[in-house]
């Protein structure tokens, strides 16, 4: 199990969360994913800080605003179908991309959750632009098309070099690589290729992100 004060201690911006669903949808992810149903990854989101003096992107979906009691606090934005909490920003229920209080997803989730920490502190002006990526594609749809396409580590390899990189719309991996690239921690691949499982493994191996703990 997990507690407030280990996340509020140890969770920063850049780090990963990865979800383990117990549903069979979210074992069926992982078998086409070459993960462990019930174990390994069916779902990925990405901690991002928000900053004292926020510059608000144009064209923000529903007119929503930031009060200031929220700013310098942590929120885990994420592109999903199935969470039954209010979008931190927008309060309502939301598909799509979307940012939570980390510790209300955490407790929400039905499953297990990992924490994979970013290997290094973000610098300022990193941490502000992972922020404004973030929240600029806030309500963007989820794309179940591309997180089929994703599925398993050769069919992804062929879609990535057949089909462009495609960012209107967001599957949970797809969105945490696109912003990671933003901010310079990627190289240039394309975020469309890749799954939950086969991000974490890839960015594990090159050293990106830290050996995981369970939350949850």
């Amino acid at each position: 199990m997990w507690s407030s004060i280990a996340y509020l201690r140890d969770l920063k911006a850049g780090d990963v969360l990865g979800f383990s669903g117990d549903s069979w949808w979210s074992a069926g992810i992982n078998m086409a994913t070459y993960g462990l149903p019930w174990w390994s990854l069916s779902h990925v989101g990405i901690v991002a800080e928000v900053p004292r003096y926020p510059l608000w992107p144009d064209g923000l979906p529903g007119g929503f605003y930031l009060c200031p009691p929220r700013a310098g606090t942590l929120v885990l934005f994420e592109s999903t179908m199935s969470c039954s909490l209010e979008c931190y920003f927008r309060d309502e229920i939301t598909k799509g991309v979307q940012g939570h209080k980390p510790a209300d997803r955490i407790a929400e989730y039905k499953g297990k959750v990992w924490h994979y920490p970013l290997y290094r502190e973000l610098r300022l002006l990193e941490s502000e632009r992972l922020f404004h990526y973030l929240l600029g594609h806030l309500g963007t749809n989820y794309d179940a098309i591309g997180a089929f396409r994703a599925g398993g580590i050769g069919f992804s390899w062929l879609e990535s070099l057949f089909r462009p990189e495609d960012l209107t719309s967001f599957f949970c991996s797809e969105y945490v690589h696109a912003a990671q690239k933003h901010i310079g921690l990627l190289n240039g691949s394309s975020a469309s290729r890749w799954s939950p499982n086969l991000l974490v493994r890839r960015e594990r191996r090159d050293g990106v992100l830290l050996e995981p703990r369970r939350f949850k």
